[in-house]
């Protein structure tokens, strides 16, 4: 692959004209109300200018005016309030004096009206205005213009309602267009170039995955290189792997990298309760990616929708298979959808249909696996690239105390210290907070509020160093990390283990030590106290596990012989745990459970024998842990080989040294990591 590719120049794209058409919306409204904000303005001015301008009086005034004989005719005004207006017109040029105005005087001319209000109208009023020689008539007073706006303003407002909430309903409105009449539109959001800000250099701890979506890139930016041979580029990428190690991640740095419009949308985006709405979302995908063509579609957990075909517990026609039959169709079907690549992630490659397997769908499958040593130094290189730290602080040591942790394990360490050193109000992220980060995580949070007995106190003591004593002593036992008797999690004690070497595979041996090892804090109990308790549970239950897949899925039995009995035939919609067919007989099945007890008994008598042979220094050990509360290895080596410990560490620049004296000068380069099923923990 050469690094130095430029990347393909595109044109502006849809989010450029969406962001045009948002603001051209947003114009175009401004003027529509203020132009209806102009034209009511308009119209009352209109409406005043087109009346005739009438002066108040009073009515001293108007009686003065009425007995002179100045008024030639009168107009009586009934009001809203069922009283009158007198409005009468001058025949002559009257004067009135008014002190208020800068002349001193008012001016009436001939032919201008005045108004003034009346009480109640008799005949004694009437016949005085007859007496004056003035003419009247009667009206109805006209309510004014806005009046006649408040009566059509309900109208108007539910007018207005109704275009909103059709507008609404429609994806006129800023939802995004999910709406009543959308359920058939695919949700998958389109990120432009712009959008995508990760790249490979972003991504840690999966490189083999990443040279595999390289080729995926390449394609992208020149597919003729690989066209011009024959060769066609695959349909599909699965990515497989547990939960946290970057499957989404590595799929928007496939995007980032090739400069493509990249669509997201998760599994359970396609199915709703309406039948046909995710076949029809997953026909609206597709037809908006072939106009964005080339681009990649990602659907995120892809299980959701991609499960085995089969009659559901209901019977009948389910809507998920019509969805997922609808995707098998788009994705290999008659029509080629030429340019787009379908990357897919899921944790549970197992329930996923073997049509949708099939080479011409989803033609690679990259697992991406939790990282390696190397593969955590640099996923934590990648996250503490904006995080100050100390000068004593080393990621690979870091590294190697982290096995079995994912990537976004390992963010959430991170994060966890950062937050750690800034609650001691510390302007750099020590190696101490990533050690109490990493125990945190490992082994939960302290629960210090907790009480404890001195009688519990020491059972649990006793019962940790025992399952510490069993890891250090037995000869295919995992190094011990920790091992303390504060409440953490739901544990009151836990026993942390490192192991010593990468292993894939475990040998009987090695699986026998870990059942005694698990057993171990039983034991020590028995022997010192001479009693049981309830805190065994969770030993028991993984003792039971794991003796119970040497019987029947590794034939470690010499009674039932090499023959796996462990059915795996899981119903896919009843679940795995509630039908499991039994391939075997009651005979066998009596069997099985009476070499599952030989085996887990056998190991108690070992682990009690284990403890007599050590009681000194299981009671040497015990003693330590309840003065200090937390052994570590060193501590747990030097109880062993008789030695004095050193005082108890209670800041962070006696932790500094402690590290830098503990630090090897170089790493071994042929050290390996743990285990990819992670730290092994014997909480109490």
């Amino acid at each position: 692959m050469n690094g130095n590719t430029p990347r393909q120049q595109r044109p502006k794209r849809d989010s450029d004209d969406d962001n045009d058409m948002s603001v051209s919306r947003v114009l175009r409204n401004v003027l529509v109300w203020l132009g209806i904000l102009v034209s009511l303005v308009m119209v009352g001015i209109l409406m005043q200018k087109g009346e005739r301008t009438v002066q108040p009086l009073t009515y001293s005034e108007y009686k003065s005016f009425v007995t002179k004989g100045f008024v030639v005719r009168a107009t009586i005004v009934k009001t809203q309030l069922n009283d009158y207006e007198f409005r009468g017109e001058l025949n002559r040029r009257v004067s009135v004096d008014r002190g208020h105005l800068p002349s001193g005087k008012l001016t009436l001319d001939s032919g201008d009206v005045f108004q003034t209000k009346l009480g109640v109208i008799d005949s004694a009023t009437e016949e005085f205005w007859a007496t004056h020689g003035i003419s009247w008539k009667y009206e109805d007073g006209d309510a004014p213009w806005w009046m006649s706006l408040v009566q059509f303003l309900p109208w108007v407002l539910l007018f207005v309602a109704f275009l909103f909430v059709t507008r609404r309903m429609q994806g006129g409105g800023m939802n995004g267009g999910r709406n009543i009449f959308s359920f058939g539109r695919s949700r998958a959001r389109m990120l432009t170039e712009g959008q995508l800000q990760v790249t490979f250099a972003d991504v840690a701890g999966a490189d083999e995955a990443k040279e595999e979506l390289k080729e995926i890139v390449e394609f992208l930016r020149d597919p003729g290189r690989f066209t011009r041979l024959g060769g066609k580029i695959p349909r599909g990428v699965l990515l497989l792997g547990p939960p946290g190690t970057g499957k989404t991640l590595l799929a928007r740095a496939v995007a980032g990298e090739a400069g493509v419009p990249f669509f997201t949308i998760s599994g359970a985006d396609f199915v709703e309760m309406f039948v046909g709405v995710g076949a029809s979302r997953v026909r609206d995908l597709f037809e908006n990616a072939k106009k964005q063509a080339p681009c990649i579609v990602f659907i995120d957990e892809i299980d959701a929708v991609g499960r085995h075909r089969g009659a559901g517990l209901g019977g009948g026609h389910d809507e998920r298979e019509q969805t997922l039959n609808q995707l098998l169709v788009e994705m290999d079907g008659f029509e080629q959808n030429s340019g787009i690549i379908i990357v897919a992630a899921t944790n549970r490659p197992d329930v996923l249909d073997p049509a949708l397997l099939r080479p011409g769908r989803f033609d690679r499958q990259v697992v991406v696996d939790r990282p390696d040593v190397h593969g955590r130094e640099g996923i934590l290189k990648v996250h503490t690239r904006r995080v100050p730290m100390a000068k004593d602080v080393n990621l690979e040591v870091i590294a190697r105390g982290t096995p079995g942790m994912s990537g976004a394990d390992l963010a959430n360490l991170v994060n966890e210290a950062a937050l750690l050193a800034a609650r001691r109000n510390s302007t750099e992220v020590a190696m101490y907070d990533f050690e109490n980060a990493k125990d945190k995580v490992l082994m939960g949070v302290e629960r210090k509020s907790m009480v404890m007995s001195e009688r519990e106190k020491e059972t649990t003591a006793y019962h940790e160093i025992g399952h510490a004593l069993a890891g250090k002593l037995l000869p295919h036992g995992d190094q011990v990390h920790k091992v303390t008797i504060i409440p953490r999690g739901r544990a009151l004690g836990v026993t942390s283990y490192l192991p010593n070497e990468e292993m894939h595979t475990m040998s009987r041996d090695q699986l026998e030590t870990r059942l005694v090892t698990l057993l171990a804090g039983r034991a020590a109990e028995k022997v010192v106290f001479n009693q049981l308790n309830t805190g065994a549970s969770n030993d028991l239950e993984r003792a039971t596990a794991i003796t119970k897949r040497m019987v029947c899925e590794f034939g470690m039995s010499d009674v039932i012989g090499p023959v796996r009995y462990a059915s795996h035939q899981d119903e896919v919609f009843l679940g795995r745990e509630i039908s499991q067919p039994r391939d075997h007989s009651e005979e066998t099945a009596r069997s099985i459970d009476g070499e599952v007890r030989r085996i887990i008994i056998s190991a108690e008598s070992k682990a009690e024998q284990l403890m007599k042979d050590n009681l000194d220094l299981l009671h040497r050990c015990s003693k330590a842990l309840i003065e200090r509360e937390t052994l570590d290895a060193e501590e747990l080596d030097m109880l062993i080989k008789g030695e004095t410990l050193r005082p108890m560490i209670k800041d962070v620049e006696a932790f500094r040294e402690k590290i830098k004296a503990a630090a090897p000068e170089k790493p071994k380069p042929n050290l390996d990591d743990a285990p990819s099923d992670g730290l092994a923990l014997s909480p109490s």
